[in-house]
């Protein structure tokens, strides 16, 4: 039964390695290839801000005006000296749900499968190379430094891809902030203007966020590609060999 079942995981060992060998020759490659395709499409290259604006839900409340004149003494006294920086209580909005920005969300579901691709990738490229380090020795660990320091890029890429998930999600969170202080102060255009200089600046983290992944990919392809020998072969079979 022992014996069963090592010879399933090294199986399984054996058919990742295989499979992270192909994706740095052949998957790599056509990914970067792919993704500079998309950075030359229209929606990420030369595009204005203009594009990526999208007008808020929420009217502007027409103005009550109020005649002072009308009043008793008392009441105007008090409606003079009350002023309120409690804003408008929003119940609901008139004119119905404010929609996310369609021009961010069509970027969005464009990139957030390149972002998984591009974990789940380097997440075998880190389990490839960890299978690959060999038992611990004195001397000739030239090979296995180099092995240890494309293992950290790797790891590094990783974290930086699930980075962008959360970036994405902050950027919903803030603007969904922002969105509520217009329906709350609906008469004040400053609020309005930062929700429209925030797609602006995600429209811009976005298309970086695909120029990044894009990078990265040539990145992990070049650092292994060049140390491809010493990742599979880290030590020499015959150590003495270096004295010759």
């Amino acid at each position: 039964m022992a014996d069963e079942m090592s010879k399933k995981v090294q199986d399984y060992k054996d058919s990742l390695k295989t499979k992270a060998e192909n994706l740095i020759l052949k998957g790599f490659p056509e990914t970067i290839v792919n993704l500079n395709d998309i950075l030359e499409t229209p929606a990420f290259k030369n595009r204005n801000f203009r594009d990526v604006f999208y007008e808020l839900n929420i009217p502007v409340p027409d103005p009550i005006v109020v005649n002072h004149d009308d009043l008793p003494p008392a009441k105007k006294t008090k409606y003079d000296n009350s002023i309120s920086q409690d804003g408008t209580k929003v119940m609901a909005l008139p004119s119905g749900t404010v929609t996310s920005n369609k021009h961010l969300l069509e970027l969005v579901e464009i990139v957030k499968p390149h972002i998984r691709k591009l974990m789940e990738d380097s997440n075998l490229l880190k389990m490839w190379i960890s299978f690959m380090i060999p038992k611990i020795e004195d001397g000739n660990n030239f090979g296995v430094s180099i092995q240890e320091d494309t293992l950290a890029e790797v790891q590094s890429v990783e974290s930086e891809a699930a980075a962008f998930f959360d970036q994405i999600s902050r950027y919903f969170i803030s603007r969904g902030k922002l969105v509520s202080k217009v329906a709350k102060y609906p008469h004040l255009d400053d609020y309005r203007r930062a929700v429209q200089e925030l797609d602006e600046k995600e429209y811009l983290s976005i298309w970086l966020m695909m120029a990044e992944i894009r990078n990265r990919y040539c990145s992990l392809h070049d650092i292994v590609v060049k140390n491809l020998d010493k990742i599979k072969k880290p030590r020499t079979s015959n150590a003495a060999e270096s004295l010759y």
